[in-house]
């Protein structure tokens, strides 16, 4: 064999040992791959749950996933902290707070929530009663249109016309008293709740506002002038705030109290367009006594005309800070105010 046949064959070899070197490192690859792809189907595998399955354990868990509407609207919830009660299970669970008044439980605030959970409950402390709404977790997601309430005695009635906890949407709503707040937990009294029953929010109980009114009477049940000149008699006086009669072992912070509703004015011309409208005064009124604005408006710009819709027709006014007056300037139909809007329009232009 010549020296140019051997050095051919040399060649040759080093090409394939090149190959195989290649070989072996793309076999490498693939198995890494392999490895990869098996690791994360086994992983998703471990994860799987049918439909039933995934809301029988977010049921159980306390999370609350997406509603939607028939729409298609979607709401979602997140719970801002747990209650931790004496009942560790639904059986014997008082069916009203009031029944408990003397069981004193907690709400824990989750700090996934807030960095700084205790923040949000400052001020909360000068209330006495509050609001707590929660999600029945433990509750079998089967609601009905009838329900028999135990007071009746096997005979159905309405869902909506009861307080059962089986409900289309399994949300709780408790008027407890607060007994006190330690950095981030409430304590209060009068459990109607289950250990570990999630919390989607905390209000503070108002009588002044959360007292039902006789709307034909023009009275409150049990309290007979509204705070804040925010509610009128049917003779159209403003009550004030300095008469409110206080409610026994109910309190609420001064600033809810002190605070004065504004004096509402119709000029001339918007007294004849409430004739002419057919609209309902009072309506009006109300709106525009409580002060609308928002607190960025009051005091940026002080004193200002304002306007806003009103059903089918717009409301344009102007408020009078150091008077805390407002008066009603112009009163229109939503068609003819936009006629308005595009007659200045060409005009600008």
């Amino acid at each position: 064999m010549s020296g140019s046949e051997i050095e051919f064959l040399k060649a040759q070899l080093a090409t394939a040992r090149s190959e195989m070197k290649n070989l072996r490192q793309q076999i490498s690859t693939l198995q890494h791959m392999h490895l990869k792809e098996h690791q994360h189907i086994l992983k998703l595998l471990g994860e799987y749950r049918c439909q039933g399955c995934l809301k029988e354990q977010n049921h159980n868990s306390g999370e609350i996933n997406e509603i939607s509407d028939d729409t298609g609207n979607v709401c979602s919830f997140k719970p801002i902290g747990v209650i931790k009660t004496v009942f560790n299970d639904k059986r014997a669970v008082p069916r009203q707070a009031s029944l408990a008044s003397a069981i004193l439980s907690r709400i824990d605030i989750s700090s996934k929530v807030f960095n700084n959970p205790g923040h949000s409950l400052e001020g909360l402390e000068n209330f006495s009663h509050l609001w707590i709404i929660y999600h029945f977790h433990r509750n079998p997601n089967h609601a009905k249109a009838k329900v028999a309430p135990p007071r009746l005695d096997g005979e159905r009635v309405g869902v909506f016309s009861t307080r059962s906890p089986h409900r289309p949407c399994p949300i709780g709503l408790s008027l407890v008293q607060l007994d006190r707040i330690d950095d981030s937990k409430v304590y209060f009294y009068g459990t109607d709740m289950v250990d570990g029953t999630p919390v989607l929010d905390i209000k503070p109980y108002i009588p002044q506002y959360d007292v039902p009114i006789n709307v034909k009477g023009a009275e409150f049940f049990n309290l007979r002038e509204a705070p804040d000149g925010e509610e009128t008699s049917l003779h159209g006086q403003n009550p004030s705030t300095s008469n409110i009669q206080p409610i026994p072992n109910v309190a609420v912070p001064n600033w809810v109290l002190s605070s004065s509703g504004l004096n509402v004015i119709f000029n001339s011309n918007a007294e004849a367009q409430v004739e002419e409208l057919g609209i309902e005064k009072n309506s009006i009124t109300e709106v525009l006594k409580a002060d609308p604005r928002s607190v960025y408006l009051r005091t940026k710009y002080g004193s200002q005309i304002y306007t806003f819709r009103l059903g089918e027709h717009t409301v344009t006014c102007k408020f009078d800070d150091q008077n805390t007056t407002v008066t009603v300037l112009q009163i229109r139909d939503v068609v003819n105010f936009q006629d308005v809007m595009d007659e200045c329009s060409s005009a600008k232009e």
